[in-house]
């Protein structure tokens, strides 16, 4: 198999083919909410994980979980865990799971570590290659500074800030040392795509095909995450692309296009980490500098429908920064980038999804098509090959930092590290179809880990015996569109119709928040957010503030309760400051009450005080997918 994939098809014709796939789906939500208005489902999921195949998850601590091991847990079966090896369980099982292992160098430092690796074309080379890579796993595995060793490894900062990072003279090949690996990675990529087809269970668990193209230029976060939802039959006609092969997701993009063709294939693409983009998830400019057109837009927002809002490394919704009218914006915060030599943290307007949605209008202005039309998921990133999104049950983002005295500064300061999130899916049925298919039209939302059950749909005609009503799904179909989906011109101001369920195994709900983004006729972009659903008789103030709920967390024991908040909140909101003229796009924002964070719980359980890097506790939250009105 040529790690390179099949023959390539012309750009104009993979324009051609995104067209397509974009009017049929567009031509297809209507006879989607007649066929399941009444039938779908909410799924929780995680579409990122990584296991034992993963670099960067064998050398920090994995070397067991492995695809099977990572399946048995999302299944909630008792598993071992691959550090400490005591017994760990999920609290509530997944509906769906993603095992997305790194593409560059899959399976190679485990089959270089068990004695399995196919280096016979490498020479007397690979001896010595091997040998080293045996040491350095005995070192990090065995307690070693894993922080240290991989902070040699993160790339330097750019020496021409602002420019193609791909270019940039400090841009470094870290997978060139290991010279041909096609064969190891063949290996690892079957065994991966079988472990899927044993623990698929349509209609109960489904997993799905998928791996990580991991860009990192100069420390520029381009991370995606692809995803199919097809079978072995397919999956084992290609090896995954990585960005050992190209670090621009144009060429992603393109190969993703060439492959559909060459095998009958489906892909789409999820971006992670805009956090730590430095700029470059979201700009108004391609990466290479020049300047988005409508036929980069097309290929980019049908490629990439979802974007991963929330993980471990940190929140992607926004930054105080970029909103200082929002007193939510400052949620759990990841300052770090992943290079060296870099200073300081500064948030840019391409980091993170609000001001991507408000850009994405603009360009739209410009170009005709948006390519920032995306709806929104959370999932783990968890490199334990567990997924752990639970704040009194958080095993880490590596298998060394689920031992709470692993988490020191020295170490990393893992505390830093967010219990995110999870991916919940609209679908009438639990298989990789439906699933894939509520991707494609954005019927999905993210949550930080409670499993909050969340839907809106936004139209005109709502009433208030709505809101409360058992067909409020039906209803919500046949006068409106669900989140993800698009509101053409009206002289009256749309309604949103909003419910929002507590998980029954978590914390009551505080409020629900409209976040609205709007383009002025000037161009000028902007944003609010609305307090439209509360618990308890707060009132709001002159400027639509509201007061917050007292905590209900004893310090003592970090035990709360719901004596504040609510199990479920529904209403019928209309936006008070329509212009019919305008662009805009609207998302709930859903709070819960007070909780511990992990870093508290550990910090109980070493007798020691709260760690002042994080607050001790934590408002979780989930934001839907938008609704866009478009004139």
């Amino acid at each position: 198999m040529s790690k390179f994939g099949p023959t390539i098809m012309t750009v104009k014709s993979q324009v051609k083919a995104i067209s397509l796939a974009v009017a049929i789906t567009a031509c297809s939500q209507a006879s989607y909410a007649q066929q399941y208005s009444q039938d779908s489902q909410v799924l929780f999921g995680d579409t990122h994980l990584h296991t034992s195949y993963s670099m960067d998850s064998y050398l920090v601590g994995n070397a067991s979980a492995d695809p099977d091991t990572a399946y048995r847990w999302a299944k909630g079966l008792p598993v071992i865990h691959p550090y400490h090896r005591a017994r760990v369980q999920i609290k509530t099982p997944l509906d769906f799971l993603v095992v997305a292992d790194h593409a560059e160098l899959m399976g190679v430092v485990r089959a270089i570590h068990t004695d399995q690796a196919e280096l016979s074309d490498m020479g007397w080379f690979a001896s010595i290659k091997r040998w080293g890579i045996i040491q350095l796993l005995e070192y990090v595995i065995d307690g070693g500074d894993a922080a240290a060793f991989f902070g040699g490894l993160l790339p330097e900062g750019q020496q021409n800030p602002g420019g193609d990072p791909v270019q940039d003279p400090n841009n470094t090949d870290i997978f060139g040392w290991f010279g041909d690996t096609t064969a190891m990675e063949t290996t690892a990529w079957s065994e991966i795509v079988d472990a899927a087809e044993r623990h698929n269970d349509p209609g109960t668990f489904t997993s799905i095909i998928g791996w990580e193209w991991s860009s990192v230029p100069t420390g520029v976060n381009l991370h995606r995450i692809v995803i199919t939802p097809d079978g072995a039959d397919k999956a084992k006609q290609y090896l995954p692309y990585g960005s050992d092969q190209s670090q621009y997701p144009e060429d992603l993009w393109q190969w993703l296009g060439d492959t559909e063709v060459a095998t009958g294939s489906r892909f789409i693409s999820i971006p992670h980490n805009s956090n730590l983009s430095k700029g470059y998830m979201f700009a108004d400019t391609t990466l290479k500098g020049q300047a988005i057109t409508a036929e980069y837009a097309k290929i980019r927002v049908a490629r990439e429908p979802v974007v991963e809002i929330a993980q471990m490394k940190g929140d992607s919704e926004t930054h105080p920064q970029l909103s200082p009218n929002d007193p939510f914006a400052d949620f759990e915060t990841y300052d770090k980038y992943l290079s060296k030599s870099t200073g300081a943290y500064q948030p840019e307007t391409g980091d993170f999804i609000r001001s991507a949605l408000k850009q994405g209008l603009a360009l739209e202005q410009k170009v005709g098509v948006n390519p920032f039309k995306f709806g929104v998921i959370a999932s783990t990133d968890s490199h334990t090959g567990l997924s752990s999104a639970e704040e009194a049950n958080f095993l880490g983002k590596t298998a060394t930092d689920s031992i709470p005295e692993n988490k020191r500064p020295e170490n990393g300061n893992y505390w830093i590290m967010a219990a995110q999130g999870l991916a919940a899916v609209w679908a009438p049925e639990n298989n990789r179809e439906a699933i894939f298919a509520a991707f494609k039209r954005k019927e999905v939302y993210a949550t930080s880990g409670p499993r909050l059950k969340v839907r809106v749909f936004g139209g005109w005609g709502f009433s208030q015996d709505d809101v409360n009503s058992k067909q409020f799904a039906k209803i919500g179909y046949a006068k409106g569109v669900p989140m993800g989906g698009d509101l053409s011109r009206s002289e009256q101001a749309p309604q949103l119709l909003i419910r929002a369920v507590k998980d029954p195994l978590d914390a009551n709900i505080d409020r629900v928040q409209v976040i609205k983004g709007w383009l002025d006729q000037q161009g000028q972009q902007h944003e609010r957010v609305y307090n439209v659903a509360w618990a308890g008789d707060r009132q709001l103030d002159e400027n639509g503030k509201l007061d917050a709920l007292p905590t209900t967390i004893d310090p003592q024991t970090l035990i709360y309760s719901d004596e504040q908040g609510a199990a479920e909140l529904a209403t019928l909101w209309t936006d008070p400051d329509f212009n019919a003229d305008q662009k805009a796009f609207y998302y709930l924002r859903v709070l819960q009450i007070e909780t511990p964070r992990h870093s508290s719980y550990d910090a109980m359980a070493l007798q020691q005080e709260p760690t002042a890097i994080r607050p001790a506790s934590i408002q979780e939250r989930a934001y839907t997918s938008p609704i866009w009105y478009t004139p």
